[in-house]
């Protein structure tokens, strides 16, 4: 069985800017784990989790996947890193104007090449897996609807469903359920944890709110200002654990929150 652990061994970032966003980090992944990443608005989440299919790239430590510095990666090396690596965005980076089932299927570019995937020519079992992905997340109906005419967590479960088309070792989702309300929101981080747990893929989620961060993780990981201050099992996890993290006391906000979409 193919194993996706991922460690990060004295990471630092600095941006051209002279912003330092991530300080000396030091953690590993496990194999499996579904892991959600904690922390204020600029403590960076983002930043740790872009790193892994590098989006960002670290200026100074390691960044291992299964032993292999990715650091140290170019072009050739990187198109396969982010073939493996599957990303899920807070605003669903969809297509807008094309139908539900074309959108899935941008997740075998990778695969399939960019002319082919222009041309929608797409082997028979590439089409099947998606429409399968897209029942795995309820949408399957959906699927010659524009993107365009799906509600926000609609949207999301389309994300969800392409990223498995990709057929990744490793998913990260940076806030995917920011710009949702509530019970659509867990609705969608119900579906991701499910997918993941049937795939044992490895799971980076960035989380605001403290309640789902609790509900859905196997373990958080906290950050402040760049540095790791928090990284444990669920079942060390309390409020306290968060006010640490937050350098503040819990706000009604940090609960749950949200616009609806």
């Amino acid at each position: 069985m193919v194993t996706r652990v991922i460690e990060f061994k004295n990471v630092s970032l600095v941006y051209p800017n002279g912003h330092q966003g991530l300080k000396n980090i030091n953690l590993k992944i496990n194999d499996g784990e579904f892991v959600v990443v904690v922390g204020m608005s600029g403590a960076g989440k983002s930043t740790l989790i872009r790193s892994i299919n590098r989006m960002v790239t670290p200026t100074e430590g390691e960044l291992l996947i299964d032993n292999e510095n990715i650091l140290s990666y170019k072009e050739k090396h990187l198109r396969k890193l982010r073939t493996e690596v599957g990303m899920i965005f807070q605003n669903y980076n969809l297509v807008k104007r094309m139908s539900v089932l074309r959108n899935v299927m941008a997740g075998r570019l990778g695969h399939t090449g960019t002319l082919r995937s222009m041309l929608g020519l797409f082997p028979q079992e590439d089409l099947q897996m998606a429409m399968g992905n897209l029942n795995r997340v309820g949408i399957q109906e959906k699927a010659y609807v524009r993107a365009d005419q799906l509600s926000g967590g609609q949207q999301q479960r389309v994300s969800i469903a392409r990223v498995l088309t990709q057929q990744p070792k490793v998913i990260l989702a940076d806030e995917p359920v920011a710009s949702l309300d509530p019970p659509t929101s867990h609705k969608v981080m119900k579906d991701l944890r499910r997918v993941s747990k049937e795939d044992n893929l490895t799971t980076l989620v960035n989380l605001h709110f403290i309640d789902m961060a609790q509900e859905y993780a196997d373990r958080i990981i906290g950050l402040r200002d760049g540095e790791v201050v928090f990284d444990g099992p669920i079942d060390q996890v309390s409020e306290k654990t968060f006010e640490e993290i937050y350098g503040r006391p819990i706000k009604e906000d940090d609960l749950l929150g949200g616009d609806e979409s």
